[in-house]
């Protein structure tokens, strides 16, 4: 049986840029349409050419850099009403945009020709088939997005049908419908994608949004019943709730239906770095629940679960992380088990044995700290601190003297200043350094990294990504125990740790030290390797 080609249209750049809080520079749209044309995507929608400089900025940047497989799309409308082509300023601008194809929507829907376009429908026909001509005559390859299709094919098939007509009869390469609404069902997108299918001879494709939290589920229905392209944005970012999520329908395509998206069935190993790319160009925190890229897709927390993982892995998990670039992980709170305690040990490198006396002692550990108040799940580096306590593994690389921290502000609209001053003894030597940030923790985090970068230049690249505090008994008011959680990185890699206090400074600077050590531990392991 051969294997189905599904064409992947990627619109990130254009219609996840519509995405409330997303704002993409031209030159971080370069850099993610290079990612996505490694990753093997066959057309990446720069952006709306008559829509801002910005977008134009793109088309123009993107011809210094020769694409590997993907093909760049300029985004238009088909001409204005009573309007020529020749004359139409929208059309014009396509074609200054240079891209290899274009890819122009058009109305499907009679209640948008005659209320929102407000002209008649015959007029809307001529609009799209001279739109798609006009294109087609200057060298383009056309795609045209049918807007609003499956509500205009519930409300009126017939016109629905010639407004895909009218595009196929000019020459467009491709039809896509746009469930632009988000609103339909899998069902009706299966039954009305099929009976388009049949009646027409040029490829169709689906274009899907997630209002109804089925985005990706349409356009797998779509596919299924005859599709051969699908338009969608990496972590499904778009409009309003945003748009069919590429990140789940390419694995599903690949994985679960036996087709063929990608240039090489092996890119889909770059997924999750796709992923978090985009997020870091979009300057978006990256969702952790996502499915398939997502922190939490193959995160691991029952006992039960963690040992029936660890026996068989496809127990509890319907594909293999690494399939798609992702890692397993395992949980740790109160719900843990010796399993558990058992694999993050073996994450670590430490030879252990599940049933030995220290992984007993690691759950009696764990079950007091949870008991005053700390919390592991978020803080992996904190329990393998733990851990290494535990198992008499863990070496202090500095031991605190003292430190203070100060809080001034002169006059009502004056800004707060913090300053720290930590005091440590490292290697037999005693070092004491200052700090200022926009806060007392902030202040600390500097002081206690620039106390120890002269022994140990590796926290130079330490930075505190996120910093969050619960109260943990609100009804002792201001002598309430705090839990202060931390999120690190070092550029390539993120942990987390945790530190619990009636005073907030000493639970940051708990958290802060279980990070830097963190991260020193990780150096010298670093070295043993070499």
């Amino acid at each position: 049986m051969s294997i189905r080609k599904i064409v992947i249209y990627d619109t990130t750049l254009r219609d996840g840029a519509q995405a409330e809080g997303v704002s993409f520079s031209a030159v971080s749209k370069v850099q993610v349409a290079k990612r996505l044309d490694e990753f093997g995507i066959a057309y990446i929608e720069g952006g709306f050419a008559a829509s801002n400089p910005k977008d134009m900025e793109f088309f123009r940047l993107i011809k210094n850099e020769p694409l590997k497989h993907a093909k760049v799309a300029a985004f238009g409308s088909t001409r204005r009403a009573h309007v020529a082509s020749e004359e139409d300023k929208g059309l014009a601008a396509l074609l200054e945009a240079d891209a290899p194809v274009c890819t122009i929507f058009g109305k499907s829907w009679l209640l948008h020709v005659t209320e929102v376009l407000q002209t008649q429908p015959e007029e809307n026909l001529a609009m799209i088939a001279d739109s798609v001509r006009f294109l087609k005559a200057h060298g383009k390859e056309v795609i045209y997005d049918a807007e609003h299709f499956f509500d205009g094919y519930k409300d009126n098939p017939d016109y629905a049908m010639a407004s895909l007509k009218a595009a196929a009869d000019a020459g467009a390469d491709c039809l896509v419908l746009c469930e632009t609404n988000g609103g339909a069902l899998p069902h009706e997108v299966a039954r009305i994608t099929a009976a388009v299918v049949q009646a027409v001879d040029v490829p169709v494709g689906i274009h899907t949004h997630n209002d109804g939290e089925l985005g990706v589920a349409n356009a797998l229905a779509a596919i299924q019943a005859g599709a051969q392209h699908v338009q969608g944005t990496i972590n499904g970012i778009g409009e309003r709730v945003g748009n069919c999520n590429l990140t789940s329908v390419i694995p599903n395509l690949m994985l679960k239906m036996g087709c063929r998206c990608l240039e090489k069935d092996e890119n889909l190993k770059q997924l999750r770095a796709l992923s978090l790319c985009v997020s870091e160009q979009a300057n978006m925190r990256p969702f952790t629940k996502q499915a398939f890229v997502g922190d939490s897709a193959f995160a691991h927390k029952a006992g039960m679960h963690v040992d029936g993982v660890r026996k068989v892995s496809r127990s509890f998990e319907h594909i293999s992380p690494e399939a798609v670039g992702n890692n397993r992980r395992i949980l740790i709170s109160e719900l843990s088990g010796a399993s558990n305690v058992f694999l993050k040990a073996i994450e670590m490198g430490l030879d252990i044995d599940r049933k030995s006396p220290e992984v007993r002692e690691v759950l009696k550990q764990l079950e007091q700290m949870e008991k005053d108040g700390y919390e592991y799940e978020s803080a992996d580096a904190s329990f393998q601190m733990l851990i290494k306590k535990v198992l008499k593994k863990h070496r202090s690389f500095f031991e605190l003297q003292s430190f203070s921290v100060t809080v001034d502000k002169q006059g009502g609209s004056s800004s707060c200043c913090s300053a720290a001053t930590v005091k440590l003894c490292i290697q037999d030597e005693f070092v004491s350094a200052n700090g200022t940030g926009d806060g007392p923790v902030d202040a600390l985090n500097h002081a206690l990294r620039e106390a120890l970068v002269r022994f140990y230049p590796a926290v130079a690249r330490v930075s505190l990504v996120d910093y969050s505090v619960r109260i943990l008994d609100p009804e002792e008011a201001t002598a309430a125990k705090t839990r202060v959680l931390i999120e690190s990185t070092d550029g390539e890699k993120m942990w987390g740790t945790v530190g619990v206090s009636e005073n907030i400074i000493e639970a940051s600077w708990e958290a802060l030290v279980d990070s830097v050590e963190y991260k020193l531990f990780l150096e010298e392991e670093k070295a043993i390797r070499k």
